[in-house]
């Protein structure tokens, strides 16, 4: 029996199943998280039902409540004895509701924790309403009437409704694009007449050209006066479950609708422009609503200006330790060196790259070509461009490794044979060896980018800001702003999880986000490994 044992144990088989093992218990925790990730994100975008309640306080008191039920729990009665809930008689647990009841400007928070013995008479009313506004969280209640400049417009308040809705998001359309594209393109030139006048002295070309945008920039200041007018003119008269009224301009609404009264293709519909929103509209009320567009941006902007920076430099590296550096102590302490800087942690690679190119870097630009700009910094502050710097620093270890691997794999034979035929050893190196390695580089590739597009330490140092008003890409010369802060989803994950004043609120959001994350970083990684997949195909005698 020890004998079969034994020999069991020398074929390497249950070596083979326990290795299989650790993979397929790996494979289940990586899509459980997941699928966990998932569901409490994408979940946040449907039409939950309003329910209404009455709720009776231990003090004898009643009120109608309104609201969205977000979470259910358990907790002892002790403790919602000691929060004067009521518990009762002889219960050890009571269940409590998380309701999100909006309203915050009226009843001063959003959600509010009641124990489900205190709530009478449940319900969910057809007509109850959702407003999302671009200020202040949602409302929930009811709507009495839409006015046209104070008067009610008679009807149906959603046949009313609907074209007067449709006329704010065309308004606001034009009102974004007066604000960012054309006076955006005036205040850009002007300051660059003022940035002339400065280092040139003024003369009569530039005062002329000045005038000109000076009086460009009052036409546009009219026609925006004009329409924030047209925009305000319609408002809705919004009751709350507690009989509050309030009359809200249709300028602050973003969408309305019934969740209660919807069936299930307008459900998804509005599922679907819910999802739309999240992916390509701008955060508003604290990074707690809206979308996150502007930090999928910045991400994969950065992505790609850190992969660009960090392929040279790491094939360069790579090819110079095994192709050119001769054996020897200082070829062992680079490489030594090298497989370090793999293991040092990512904030030293942020607060080297914000002394060494915020500090030094940028302010020698500064002064050496923005000197009228002064004190004002252009460079010598974080930036995108330091941000792709410092991550590519960060992994260009990772590049080195892999390609020096690749290149160590490419058979000698191949290397001699180049030769034999007459070439140089730089035409063998370019055109036969670095072309072969090409699989390696993208292995390289690859990691640095599932390791860069994650890291959130370093960029807090270097560049990332919580809300960037403007894109680093415009319409205005130089098109590309390698200068201006930006947004991440990593620091958008952490802002909106550990530095939101409305935690119930932002919850679902870090779900959501993290997964968009997720998806962000396997596009760039299964793109990348489709190109390798076809340069291994074309150079199939290679090993990588």
């Amino acid at each position: 029996m020890k004998a079969s044992f034994r020999h069991w144990l020398g074929t390497g088989s249950p070596w083979v199943w326990l290795t299989a093992g650790a993979v397929g218990l790996s494979l289940v925790m990586v899509f459980g998280l997941l699928i966990l990730i998932a569901a409490n994100g994408l979940a946040h975008f449907w039409p939950a039902a309003v329910v209404q309640f009455e709720h009776r306080a231990p003090d004898g008191t009643s009120e109608q409540v309104l609201g969205e039920i977000v979470e259910h729990e358990t907790v002892p009665a002790s403790r919602v004895r000691a929060a004067g809930g009521l518990v009762p008689d002889g219960a050890t647990t009571v269940e409590r509701v998380l309701l999100k009841v909006g309203n915050r400007d009226i009843g001063g928070t959003d959600f509010r924790w009641l124990p489900r013995p205190e709530l009478y008479d449940e319900r969910t009313p057809a007509d109850a309403v959702v407003i999302e506004r671009s200020e202040w969280g949602n409302l929930y209640g009811f709507v009495r009437e839409v006015r046209e400049g104070g008067t009610a417009v008679p009807g149906a308040w959603r046949a009313a409704l609907a074209p007067r809705l449709a006329r704010r998001n065309a308004l606001h359309d034009a009102i974004e694009r007066l604000q960012v594209d054309e006076i955006g393109a005036v205040n850009h030139e002007l300051e660059r007449l003022r940035l002339q006048a400065r280092r040139d002295g003024a003369n009569e070309a530039t005062a002329a050209e000045k005038q000109r945008l000076d009086e460009r920039y009052a036409a546009l200041m009219d026609e925006l006066a004009k329409r924030h007018a047209e925009i305000g003119r319609d408002t809705l008269l919004f009751v709350t479950a507690a009989g509050d009224e309030r009359e809200i301009p249709l300028a602050r609404i973003v969408r309305v609708y019934t969740p209660n009264a919807m069936n299930v293709g307008e459900k998804i519909a509005h599922y679907g422009a819910k999802l739309w929103e999240f992916v390509a509209d701008e955060p508003r009320e604290a990074n707690t609503e809206g979308g996150v567009f502007p930090a999928i941006f910045g991400t994969v902007l950065l992505v790609i200006i850190m992969s660009i920076v960090v392929t040279p430099f790491g094939v360069i590296a790579a090819v110079y330790l095994r192709e050119y550096a001769r054996p020897g102590p200082v070829t062992s302490a680079i490489r030594i060196a090298v497989n370090n800087l793999a293991g040092v942690p990512s904030v030293v690679y942020g607060v080297f790259g914000f002394g060494f190119f915020v500090y030094f870097v940028g302010g020698s630009i500064d002064r050496a070509f923005f000197a009228d700009k002064l004190p004002s910094p252009t460079f010598g502050t974080p930036g995108l461009l330091w941000s792709s710097l410092t991550l590519a620093l960060l992994t260009v270890p990772v590049v080195i490794v892999a390609t020096e691997e690749g290149l160590t794999r490419i058979p000698r034979a191949i290397r001699e044979g180049s030769l034999a035929l007459g070439a140089t050893k730089a035409e063998t190196l370019w055109r036969t060896v670095l072309p072969m390695a090409t699989p390696a580089m993208m292995t390289g590739l690859i990691l640095a980018v599932a390791r860069a597009a994650g890291e959130v330490a370093p960029l807090m140092m270097v560049g990332v800001v919580k809300l960037a008003p403007a894109l680093p890409l415009d319409g205005n010369f130089p098109y590309l702003h390698l200068d201006r802060k930006f947004m991440h989803l990593g620091f958008h994950i952490y802002d909106v999880g550990f530095q939101s004043p409305n935690v119930e609120a932002a919850r679902p959001l870090v779900y959501s986000t993290a997964l968009l994350l997720v998806v962000i970083i396997m596009s760039l990684n299964l793109a990348a490994i489709r190109i390798r997949n076809r340069l291994r195909e074309k150079y199939n005698g290679a090993e990588t």
